[in-house]
């Protein structure tokens, strides 16, 4: 084994024991918010084995999309939210984690049988190929130019209705026509003080 091979299997390592470590702490903390933080921890961990396995585009989308956005898109929603409510025991709760345990230990023994099973192949020939983000951006720009320009034209259209709906003014239920004619189109405004001419003339003096 040589130094390079040392280095990919220690890191491995490191990367998969961050991983279960992660994840349980994604399952066993009781604050929803320790909980979001560790998730990140388990997506940057899979990003740095998609790195491993040369997978720099899945590994950059996986930090960008899952973290920069789903991960902080949860947080905000927990943060925002603050709901303070304590939990009151469920007379079944023994029967749902007894059941929850059965279904992990089933997925996790028909994993283990898929990847014993499973014939990996190894070479210690590296296989020369192209930059996959080159070979994807290249397609984009080329071959499906036009579906990558209607999704980002769908996500401008998005965006816009979002910040239309966030902006939109709160009517009552009952309002005066002449009330409903002259407020429906306007957005609340801050309050201007209005200074008079005469008082800042006489300060002036």
């Amino acid at each position: 084994m040589n130094l390079a091979e040392g280095v990919q299997s220690v890191s491995l390592g490191i990367l998969g024991v961050m991983m279960i470590g992660t994840a349980l702490g994604v399952v066993l903390f009781s604050n929803i918010v320790y909980s979001a933080f560790l998730l990140g921890g388990v997506f940057i961990s899979m990003a740095g084995m998609y790195l491993l396995l040369n997978g720099d585009f899945v590994a950059s989308a996986q930090i960008l999309i899952y973290v920069g956005a789903i991960n902080v898109l949860i947080l905000f929603a927990i943060m925002l939210v603050n709901k303070r409510q304590d939990f009151s025991p469920l007379p079944s709760a023994g029967l749902r984690k007894v059941f929850t345990a059965l279904v992990s230990f089933g997925l996790f023994a028909l994993l283990s049988t898929m990847v014993l099973a499973t014939p990996w192949a190894y070479t210690t020939n590296p296989v020369v190929s192209q930059n996959s983000i080159i070979v994807i951006g290249e397609h984009f720009f080329s071959d499906f130019l036009l579906p990558f320009e209607l999704a980002s034209v769908l996500l401008l259209i998005a965006m816009v209705g979002a910040i239309i709906l966030a902006r939109r003014e709160y009517l009552p239920d009952q309002v005066p026509t002449s009330d409903l004619q002259q407020t429906i189109l306007t957005l609340p405004e801050r309050p201007k003080e209005l200074i008079s001419t005469g008082s800042s003339s006489g300060n002036g003096e």
